[in-house]
Parts: structure tokens; sequence; C-alpha cells
């Protein structure tokens, strides 16, 4: 009966897929390596007896490519990575980070919320130059009749998931818009879990010393996720919902793609 009382409700949820598709010569950030994907073995490469055969495909990625959570050890500052841990003596190429590894992250499962800035400003999406600043989150808040929590994983939609498809576009060169430090310390005062966006950095880019990433990462262990696609979300107002997603359990990892999803 208790297992029924659970499953009945999401059987009844509407999902969301939050993820963008992986495809060869999709957009990535030029600091870390590309998809890449081929077959290794088509069918009728081998054939058994019995007429059956297999296809299997070789793929490589980057842990920051496509749409993916950054763990905390991704940054660090003045060589201290969150908790005050130093960098050096926790690292290796081999082994990667020995601690805040994305391996220690398992399954999410919290209270999400969308705030949709580009719907706030009335456009399909945010200038490359737009800074989302607290005035904008406390806005959308109010606008979407939500209201941050503590452990919310919350989601910024610029529009700019619609240029997935649009490799040049939506790099543009590492110009996009986000928050700067102002509209981070909003978020993180509300002590969040994760905080998301469908653009490529999060945080407003360029930026040289990504003050963002080192605030939310370094600073507050706030996980961030990247490439989200929030296009249906927004679409049908949802902007409270069940967030569900994990990373790989990858050791030594500093982030990993995460297959997200909103259930309403």
């Amino acid at each position: 009966m208790y297992l029924e009382s659970v499953l009945a409700p999401l059987g009844a949820a509407r999902c969301y897929d939050l993820s963008q598709p992986y495809f060869v010569g999709m957009p990535h950030h030029p600091n870390h390596p590309p998809f890449l994907f081929s077959l290794a073995k088509q069918h009728g490469d081998y054939v058994t007896p019995g007429g059956t055969s297999s296809a299997s495909e070789a793929i490589t990625l980057g842990g920051h490519v496509g749409t993916h959570i950054d763990s905390l050890c991704h940054f660090s500052c003045n060589g201290v990575l969150h908790g005050g841990i130093p960098a050096a003596g926790n690292q290796s190429y081999g082994e990667g980070l020995k601690a805040h590894s994305i391996a220690e992250v398992g399954l999410i499962v919290r209270r999400g919320v969308l705030l949709d800035i580009a719907e706030l400003e009335g456009v399909d999406e945010l200038p490359e130059d737009f800074s989302v600043t607290a005035e904008h989150l406390e806005r959308a808040q109010e606008a979407h009749g939500v209201t941050v929590r503590a452990g919310d994983v919350v989601l910024l939609r610029t529009g700019w998931a619609r240029f997935w498809r649009e490799p040049a576009r939506y790099i543009r060169q590492t110009h996009g818009p986000g928050p700067e430090e102002p509209g981070a310390q909003w978020l993180s005062a509300r002590r969040i879990f994760a905080a998301g966006s469908d653009t490529i950095a999060f945080e407003k880019v360029p930026a040289t010393n990504m003050p963002v990433h080192v605030h939310m990462l370094v600073e507050s262990g706030i996980y961030l996720l990247e490439a989200l696609n929030l296009e249906e979300l927004a679409r049908d107002k949802q902007y409270e919902f069940l967030f569900v997603g994990t990373p790989l359990k990858i050791e030594g990892g500093t982030g990993s793609p995460i297959r997200p999803f909103a259930l309403v």
C-alpha cells in the first residue's frame, strides 16, 4: 500500500525532459572537448549462425559537455576548493579530484523553481550582454507566484535553448547572458541546492575570473547546471515542480552529463 501511495501521484504527473540532445557538431564550450560519436559495429558486420547481429557505438566527450552538472571541485580560488580544502595534493591527472568529486552526488530529488527572465523582459531570448540582477530574480518570483526556498533547484531561463541546433549562434564566441555576482549572491542567500540555466556558462560571459562560478561552487557549495532545455516548461508556465536527475558516477570527476526531468 505504501508503494502504491507513492507511485500513484507520480504516475499522474506530467514529465518534462530538461536535457538537450547529443549529436556530432553540437555546441560545446571551447575549454572542453567536443562530443564525438561513431558506430563501431554496424548490423551485418558480424552475423551469428542464427542470423542475428548487433550494432554498437563509441563515444567520447568532456564532463562539461551538453546538459551537465558542475561538481564543487570544478573551480578553486587561490588554490583552495570549497570548504577550505587545498587543491594541491588532492588531485592527479589519472585519478581526478579526491574531494568533492561528482561521484559524491547521488540521485537529486528536490523542489524545482523556474524563473523565466526572458518572459519577464517580454522577449524570446535575452541579449548576449544581459545581466540577470537580484531585482530580476525578485520580480520573477512575484510574477510567477513562487518563492525560492532553502534546498531548491532554481532554473533561470534566458531563451537561448532555442539555438541548440545552431552551435555558432549558441556559443557566440562564449558571450551570453546570466547573473553576475549580485544575482548569484541573491541565490546563495536563499541556501539553494543548485542553480541552472539554458546557457553554456550559467553566468554572464565573458568573465575573466568567472566570479559567479567561484561564489557558487567554492564559496557557497551550490552546484551549477548548464545547457538545460527549459522551453517546454516555460511554454506551459510550470514554475514549480519536482526536479529529478542524477549525474554519472565518475570517480574524481569535476562534472558529468545529467538527464534532468521536471515532474508536475
